[in-house]
């Protein structure tokens, strides 16, 4: 639900009314919501976990790939709206014999028994109804990042995974990498201490920005392909006419179903500081620039300031988010030089563009100011010259035991804890949550941690709600 004129935004408060029902489900204790619970299957140790694949293709495709080739689980099901497109092929040549289905709901109407996890790599607005509807079923859930599109639906998907005691993992790969296990022996040495200040950055061109910003309404809708269940597609989402620039990646452009360049990418370069710090949620969340902002899509450049408060011994902390191709970040004296970084995954529109910055962060503290990039990426200590300083003080990082995606799967059998469960990935998501509110409003939010409200602006605090997911899709915030 968008806008930006006068006219729209009463348009809005006159829809409000539609969503009371949403808004007092989620003041519900989720008890009183709850379906029966089903607690999760033993896996013996050296057993493999039956997987079911929800989500094939594009970066679906690259999830299952990873996690068969962990050699710890069984491909059990395959399920997609589009079976029959080019982008979902590939996986279904590969797991050929497998039981396939258009509609997670049926394929757990008929496999449920059989099935003891699931991988989701569905577009951000639709990771919510298969998580809940997997975990309700007592079955373990890795999806892709971020969690969900709302923060209401984030704060319930944590709550169920706790109710249910399934394992979870958000795909944010990079937790499992060199950069976790760094940034938590630094931490835990008193190396990073007392950060005052965080700049995170992605600056590479992303789908939206060959859109027009003064469009006047979404896009008009187009034939249906045969093989797409659009419905099914669509989820929790109010209908709308199919169009071609709302799939295959394409979705990430849109308010209505994607979480913009901050959902993508700040799962990959905020992660380690927001746990290791203990950041939890913002204050105050200041959009300070919005480069072609529109009721639509992402706007082509952001900057957003978060204020995080003091914690126990621990200094009050500002993020601030940059992205846009023209809109980088100050550097500090000794930054260094910004060759491409290997180690970092290009987006999935192309290749990452060396120009000026990598994707990644810098992180200043009273004393020390440290230089990352994004996923596993390691820090480094700049100037140069501080940095041979302290080599000797530095202690030792220990090895990652297991990949993102075998540890997700050693969990499921006990053996290991993952590493971005919900319980930590779901204040990390609910950051951006309200990152994207802040966007799309082109506004600045107060927030109470407490009450988890936004306190300034109630358009605002009703998109923590989010819109009125459809009748028949209402069942899943009920799980």
């Amino acid at each position: 639900m968008n806008f930006t004129s006068k006219t729209s935004r009463r348009d809005f408060l006159r829809q409000l009314s539609l969503i009371t029902a949403s808004a007092a489900l989620s003041t519900l204790p989720i008890s009183t919501l709850s379906a029966k619970k089903s607690n999760p299957r033993k896996i013996g140790t050296n057993d493999k976990v039956n997987l079911a694949c929800i989500g094939i293709g594009n970066r679906g495709d690259e999830i299952i790939k990873k996690l068969y080739k962990t050699g710890h689980c069984n491909i059990v099901a395959l399920c997609d709206t589009d079976m029959g497109a080019p982008h979902t092929l590939e996986i279904i040549s590969a797991f050929p014999n497998i039981p396939r289905f258009q509609d997670f709901r049926k394929m757990f109407d008929k496999m449920a028994n059989s099935i003891d996890a699931v991988v989701i790599g569905t577009p951000d607005f639709s990771h919510f109804p298969a998580t809940m509807l997997s975990m309700s079923l007592g079955k373990h859930v890795y999806v892709e990042k971020p969690m969900a599109h709302t923060f209401r639906e984030v704060e319930l998907m944590m709550r169920a995974a706790k109710k249910h005691g399934v394992v979870t993992q958000m795909g944010n790969q990079g937790h499992s990498e060199a950069n976790y296990f760094q940034f938590k022996a630094w931490k835990e040495a008193g190396i990073i201490k007392d950060v005052t200040a965080i700049t995170a950055h992605m600056n590479n061109p992303r789908r939206w920005h060959k859109f027009d910003s003064n469009m006047k309404s979404m896009p008009a809708g187009e034939s249906i392909p045969s093989t797409l269940d659009w419905d099914t597609w669509l989820g929790t989402e109010q209908f709308k006419n199919y169009n071609k620039d709302y799939i295959n990646g394409q979705w990430r452009c849109w308010y209505d179903f994607g979480m913009g360049a901050l959902g993508d990418w700040g799962a990959h370069i905020i992660d380690t500081a927001h746990e290791f710090l203990d950041l939890g949620l913002p204050t105050e969340i200041n959009m300070m620039y919005a480069k072609g902002h529109n009721p639509f899509f992402f706007p082509y450049s952001s900057t957003i300031n978060f204020k995080f408060p003091k914690r126990r011994d621990m200094p009050a902390c500002d993020i601030t988010w940059y992205d846009g191709i023209d809109n980088f970040p100050p550097v500090p004296a000794g930054y260094g030089n910004v060759e491409l970084d290997p180690s970092i995954p290009p987006p999935s529109n192309g290749l990452i563009v060396p120009s000026k910055l990598n994707p990644g962060k810098i992180i200043y503290g009273k004393e020390l100011t440290f230089k990352g990039g994004s996923h596993g990426s390691s820090l480094s200590i700049i100037p140069e010259e501080k940095a041979m300083e302290m080599q000797s003080k530095l202690p030792e990082v220990r090895l990652s035991p297991s990949n993102h995606f075998a540890n997700f799967l050693l969990a499921c059998k006990g053996l290991e804890k993952t590493r971005s469960p919900f319980e930590i990935a779901g204040p990390l998501s609910h950051v951006f949550c309200l990152g994207v509110i802040a966007q799309q409003l082109n506004t600045k939010l107060l927030f109470d941690r407490k009450t988890k409200q936004i306190t300034n602006n109630k358009i605002a605090n009703q998109l923590l709600i989010g819109a009125e997911p459809r009748k028949e899709w209402m069942y899943f915030y009920k799980l």
